[in-house]
Formats: C-alpha cells, structure tokens, sequence
C-alpha cells in the first residue's frame, strides 16, 4: 500500500501541473483593445495639450 501511495504522489503532480499550464497558458487578449484604445486617447490628448517650445525653467 505505501508502494502505491509513492506512486500516486508523482500522477497527483503531474495533473496539478497540468491543470497550472492549461490556466497559465489561457488568453487573455480579452482587455487588450479597451487598453489601447485608452493609450491612443491619452496620445490624443498629449498632442492636444502640448507646447510649442521647450520648458522655461
């Protein structure tokens, strides 16, 4: 039976880093186009609040 269970440990891992894998490697691109469309509206608004010179110190 301990023989059994030595052997059980090794398959409850594999599984284990299975499962982690498959949730690791998961897409995730979902948020990306709010992300960038957000940047480009701050690049807009960047180029809209700028100067025309360098900073006067």
């Amino acid at each position: 039976m301990a023989a059994l269970a030595w052997l059980l440990i090794p398959l409850f891992a594999a599984v284990g880093a299975a499962i982690w894998g498959g949730w690791a490697s998961r897409n995730r691109t979902t948020g990306d186009v709010a992300e960038l469309a957000g940047y480009a509206r701050f690049r807009d608004a960047m180029e809209k609040t700028g100067s025309a010179g360098p900073p006067s110190r």
